[in-house]
């Protein structure tokens, strides 16, 4: 397999694009009654962002030699869950934040009432995707997998560690109980992205499955000690969302626990654990290696 950073661009970018059409499909039209809803939903899905989880998906997949079309539905029930969790994330009762992938946040171009029920819906299309569709060899597996990304939207997943860092904001808190906390908030999602790609395809031994997990967890916690890094350093320009508000919200971070450098840092640490965590699975990782460094070296 071709390693190029070129080809490795081309690959993300076609990768984007089958998913981008896959949710396409997926999302209800804007003629489907109620058309308000509808609109709202497909405004907050459709054509922005970096596609992180899907195409952490797409890679699983190829590693596992799963089906292409099946890895795509996976892909975009990820992203449907994403989605939902940044529109209720933006909420005045949460966040409270204005602009998101560069444009109006949901309930800035709606209302707050039309955004809390496109999220609802958005969730609840992810369970409908993975629940109608055929994903899996088995049904038993395509089960594990709805229970997997319930499990990782839930309170023990993004919804908990959403609860942990709203009551966290003024405290200070340590490098462990930041993993603890973005284990849970970012974390779990693309952990989900990365077993749910890696089971539409062949069977995988439980070692197997615990390196990916390990490596997931591993490229999980590096997105976010980036992110913070990125709050702290780059224009609201540039990230497409307001930056700074960590600092300004007095919310703990790695780069308040850590500063700037140390968290970079840990980035590295973080993306040559996930390195090892595949080492045995040869040149069918790389697509994963990738994007594990898209993630540690991204600038936007």
């Amino acid at each position: 397999m071709p390693t190029t950073a070129a080809d490795f661009r081309d690959w993300a970018r076609h990768g984007q694009t089958r998913v981008e059409l896959a949710l396409q499909r997926l999302l209800p039209s804007n003629e489907i009654a109620p058309q308000r809803l509808h609109q709202a939903m497909r405004y907050a899905v459709l054509g922005g962002g970096k596609r992180v989880r899907p195409l952490l998906a797409l890679a699983a997949g190829e590693l596992t030699q799963a089906n292409g079309a099946r890895v795509e539905l996976a892909a975009a029930a990820v992203e449907l869950i994403h989605a939902y969790s940044l529109v209720h994330d933006d909420l005045p009762c949460m966040d409270d934040d204005v602009l998101r992938r560069g444009k109006p946040t949901c309930h800035m171009q709606y209302d707050e009432a039309t955004a809390l029920l496109a999220g609802d819906a958005l969730q609840a299309l992810a369970f409908q995707v993975l629940a109608e569709q055929r994903l899996a060899r088995r049904a038993e597996d395509q089960l594990q997998m709805v229970a997997l990304l319930a499990q990782a939207s839930g309170s023990r997943g993004m919804a908990g560690g959403q609860a942990i860092d709203l009551a966290s904001v003024g405290k200070s808190l340590t490098v462990p109980e930041l993993e603890f906390m973005h284990i849970h908030k970012t974390g779990a999602l693309i952990r989900a992205a990365v077993l749910l790609g890696a089971r539409c395809g062949r069977g995988m031994e439980d070692d197997e499955l615990a390196s990916l997990d390990h490596f997931a967890k591993c490229v999980g916690l590096a997105f976010q000690v980036v992110d913070d890094t990125l709050d702290a350093e780059a224009s609201t320009a540039t990230l497409g969302k307001t930056a700074g508000k960590d600092a300004e919200r007095n919310k703990p971070t790695f780069v308040s626990a850590l500063g700037a450098a140390g968290a970079r840092d840990l980035a590295q640490e973080l993306r040559q654990s996930a390195y090892a965590a595949l080492d045995g699975f040869g040149s069918a990782a790389q697509r994963l290696r990738q994007l594990a460094d898209f993630i540690v070296q991204r600038e936007f």
